[in-house]
């Protein structure tokens, strides 16, 4: 499921979720997650989060992933939104 709505606290910003019911993370991953070259998948480069994050965090914003409760994991990030009018 991808969830958006705008930034919590007055801030003009956007914020995205993506939402799974997969098996979800240990503890431990939630660490590490965006670190380059960490993966979970047997056949995976572990570069697609950590290149997320300095997309992210390049425009201005942030990045992070908790326990989708009951199973799963969220993965959400936040954009602030520009001011200026852009032609």
């Amino acid at each position: 499921m991808i969830a958006n709505g705008r930034v919590d606290g007055g801030a003009n910003g956007v914020s995205v979720a993506v939402r799974d019911s997969g098996p979800g993370l240990t503890p431990e991953s939630f660490e590490r997650l965006f670190n380059a070259f960490y993966t979970t998948k047997a056949g995976g480069m572990g570069m697609g989060l950590s290149i997320c994050r300095s997309i992210v965090e390049a425009h201005g914003g942030t990045m992070w992933a908790a326990a989708n409760v009951p199973r799963g994991a969220v993965f959400q990030f936040t954009l602030p939104v520009r001011s200026d009018n852009v032609e």
